[in-house]
């Protein structure tokens, strides 16, 4: 009885409505931003950048070495 229960409660909390966002009326738009020949859609506004994401390292460290005096290591105050 009780793992019914649980697994009912996992389906429902799973149950979910994708869609497309879309202004509530009554909202004003997002502001153009400075430069911009328009206002960014909200598909636009929710695109990963590249620098958001960035590629890894193409250089994998093979060996550990000693690292060099660093001037800006400093203890905590």
């Amino acid at each position: 009885m009780k793992k019914m229960m649980i697994l009912a409660l996992l389906a429902l909390s799973a149950c979910g409505v994708r869609k497309e966002l879309e202004q509530k009326p009554g909202m004003t738009p997002a502001p153009v931003a400075r430069g911009a020949e328009r206002a960014e859609t909200p598909g636009e506004m929710t695109r990963f950048e590249t620098q958001a994401r960035p590629d890894r390292s193409a250089e994998p460290l093979y060996r550990s070495y000693e690292r060099s005096e660093d001037p800006f290591d400093l203890p905590p105050r």
